[in-house]
């Protein structure tokens, strides 16, 4: 025990390098991710039905054509979630599958359940969707100009910055402009749900967030916690792009896995994966900063806009953050706010 304390004491003291406790694993191509895991007897395969239309209502989607393509097994809309059609890690503003109204290009509004990936992927394209197109916010601008928070503005002071920056010596403003990010993990979303005994549930999930998997599957299907068992050994990438965006496809999963008794798997392409996923935020700053002639600070305003999409998600944890990393050394007053958009 104290040859294994020592050696352990050796490999983490500083400037020694820590191999991962895969490495050998991934270097070898052993390690085993979720579309790895050998496939149950009955697996299934979902591709989804994605939305044309930025905002607009769904006046009629007709699916039969869909329903009639060959290895189609079923058709999942939002009538078919027996629980909660809502996946929000904070607040319930993200439904599962859209029902009646889209608030975004990529939103899945119906999910294809075929014998093969292929087949409910060229199913999927089959779809008629009637849409009334009402106006949409494409960018932060508009949604400033417009008013239209996802959250409430927030704001952090610290003395009075207005007088701080009349006082001030010199003074400069400006706008910035920072785009947003796509988390390009390497392994794509994908969940694998298979029912178990007892009305309970296995989840196989490329997740950050395994907890909270749980929960909103089990929210989608009217069950308790504890029937729902998630596993996730490893994940090929994240980036906090698996943190929450993970739940709508694990919830999509699961409700098919439910309703035809049977396991299903929900691998998205590269391209679907990108539409339907939100992205880092963008932000738009307008700031105005007061400095003595020998350039020491005295006083910062900034207003900063987030571009949050069309629900909160984790706008709010990303907009606090936002505020108070945006403090320096200010030796009078500061103030911050921002808005999410």
């Amino acid at each position: 025990m104290e040859d294994r304390t020592r050696q352990q004491a050796r490999e983490t003291a500083p400037g020694n390098s820590v191999a991962h406790e895969s490495a050998a694993l991934h270097v070898a191509g052993e390690a085993a991710y979720v579309d790895d895991i050998p496939e149950l007897a009955g697996t299934r395969y979902i591709a989804l039905g994605l939305s044309e239309q930025a905002h607009a209502n769904i006046r009629c989607v007709d699916l039969e054509a869909v329903r009639s393509a060959p290895g189609v097994v079923a058709v999942i809309t939002a009538a078919d979630i027996p629980g909660r059609n809502d996946c929000g890690p904070i607040l319930a503003d993200d439904p599962i599958l859209a029902d009646g109204l889209v608030q975004y290009i990529g939103q899945p509004i119906f999910a294809v359940v075929a014998d093969s990936q292929t087949a409910a992927r060229k199913a999927a394209r089959l779809a008629r969707i009637d849409y009334e197109v009402l106006p949409a916010i494409l960018d932060i601008a508009d949604g400033k100009r417009q008013q239209s928070w996802v959250l409430p503005p927030m704001r952090l002071r610290r003395g009075d910055a207005d007088k701080a920056l009349a006082q001030a010596q010199r003074s400069m403003k400006g706008e910035i402009s920072v785009g947003g990010q796509e988390q390009f993990y390497l392994e794509g979303q994908i969940s694998y749900v298979a029912p178990k005994e007892d009305g309970c549930f296995h989840l196989w999930c490329s997740t950050q967030h395994p907890t909270e998997m749980q929960h909103v599957v089990a929210h989608a299907l009217g069950l308790d916690f504890n029937q729902v068992v998630v596993e996730m050994r490893r994940m090929g990438g994240g980036f906090g792009g698996k943190e929450s965006q993970s739940a709508i496809f694990a919830c999509i999963a699961a409700v098919a896995a439910f309703r035809l008794n049977c396991p299903v798997k929900l691998r998205l392409d590269r391209d679907d994966d990108m539409m339907i996923t939100g992205k880092r935020h963008g932000f738009d700053f307008e700031y105005e900063v007061g400095y003595d002639n020998e350039g020491l600070i005295q006083a910062v305003k900034i207003e900063m806009a987030a571009q949050a999409g069309f629900s909160a998600d984790l706008t709010g944890p990303v907009v606090t953050r936002a505020v108070c990393h945006s403090t320096m050394p200010i030796t009078s007053a500061t103030s911050r706010s921002t808005h999410s958009v």
